[in-house]
């Protein structure tokens, strides 16, 4: 489901740009500051409501300006362009609008238009802590299991009256009625986590054996609480711990997907080049297996394309992504950089002074 058209106005250093794109490869070529990386965090608010760099709206809009606009067309799987588009105010309100209806959700935006993001601080999913990860595996089951993001939003609301109760409960009984419910919802999370988890690793391992021939991968999926108790076990057992911790320890909010190479942790292992390949095989393993069980085709935007990649790094993903046939936005410094990914049918934008042109 490609973008066809891109619409940005007072977003970050971009005061206006209205762009016709390409299918395949989109290039953004331009130095340091000219506003590359805009376009593509635009791009990425489009399909998530927020930044990739900025929690904070404000940052996002151009100085002295009020609001920003970013809006698009894709073309949907019966190949009719519909818009879609996201307006924000410095006050932080937020209006969606999809095929010209106004007032839909988020996770609305998240649902048409699915994006992978390959930017210099992604090493984060190998090398930080759980958050990172367990967002990989909810993005995967987000896209393939409908009921996922109303059950894993209710678990957490859930988990935070918990906590709040904890402070205040003198015996379990005052907990047990609301800890059902909760139970329910985290075997139900683990499940789909889980099977995504098994369906995914054949793809991720083949893909990180392409890009790393000289390394063994591992994927391992931990649910957040011992393997062969129920959770409602757990939280029963655990009562006077986690009110000692004025928190629940243990669950689904503590999920991990454990990578290691060669049966070690990757960052003791890999050099940044090599773990930033891992990352990509990674993403793009999640955007295949999507098509594989969806037929949607993923976006990919690919920040600093060059960095931490040598040359033959860099035809390995070049080919990679050609493969997919899906649609990417990338963006570099120089054309120099993304010559083995150029086509016949790519299109090329120079950027400078968040100013875009097309040639």
């Amino acid at each position: 489901m490609p973008l066809t058209r891109l619409v940005i106005q007072q977003f970050r250093n971009i005061q206006a740009c209205d762009i016709d794109l390409s299918s395949g490869f989109n290039f953004l070529i331009g130095p340091n500051g000219s506003g590359k990386t805009s376009v593509l965090e635009a791009i990425y608010l489009l399909g998530h409501g927020r930044s990739f760099k900025s929690s904070i709206t404000g940052r996002v809009i151009k100085n002295e300006c009020q609001e920003l606009f970013v809006h698009g067309r894709f073309l949907n799987p019966d190949q009719f362009e519909l818009p879609i588009g996201i307006n924000k105010q410095r006050d932080g309100s937020t209006e969606v609008k999809i095929g010209g209806q106004s007032g839909q959700k988020l996770a609305q935006l998240a649902q048409v238009l699915p994006l992978q993001l390959i930017h210099p601080e992604g090493f984060d999913l190998l090398t930080d802590g759980p958050k990172q990860r367990r967002a990989f595996i909810d993005w995967g089951v987000f896209h393939s299991e409908p009921a996922f993001f109303e059950a894993w939003g209710r678990f957490k609301r859930l988990n935070k009256q918990r906590n709040a109760l904890l402070k205040t409960a003198t015996v379990y009984r005052e907990l047990s009625y609301w800890d059902q419910e909760l139970a329910r919802l985290a075997e139900q999370i683990d499940g789909w986590r889980r099977v995504y988890v098994e369906q995914i690793s054949e793809v991720a391992q083949t893909l990180c054996g392409e890009f790393l021939p000289e390394f063994e991968i591992g994927l391992k999926y931990y649910r957040g609480w011992e393997k062969d108790t129920p959770y409602q076990d757990i939280l029963a057992n655990n009562f006077e711990r986690d009110q000692h911790l004025g928190y629940t320890f243990s669950g689904p909010n503590k999920a991990d997907l454990k990578i290691k190479v060669n049966g070690t942790p990757v960052e003791d292992v890999l050099s940044r080049g090599q773990l930033k390949l891992m990352v990509c095989a990674l993403r793009v393993a999640q955007g295949q297996h999507l098509t594989d069980l969806t037929g949607k085709q993923c976006i990919y935007l690919i920040d600093d394309f060059a960095s931490e990649l040598d040359s033959q790094r860099r035809k390995r993903l070049a080919d990679c992504l050609k493969s997919t046939g899906a649609q990417v936005f990338v963006s570099s410094i120089t054309k120099s950089q993304v010559a083995d990914m150029i086509e016949s049918n790519s299109k090329m934008f120079h950027v400078e002074h968040g100013t875009i042109g097309q040639g």
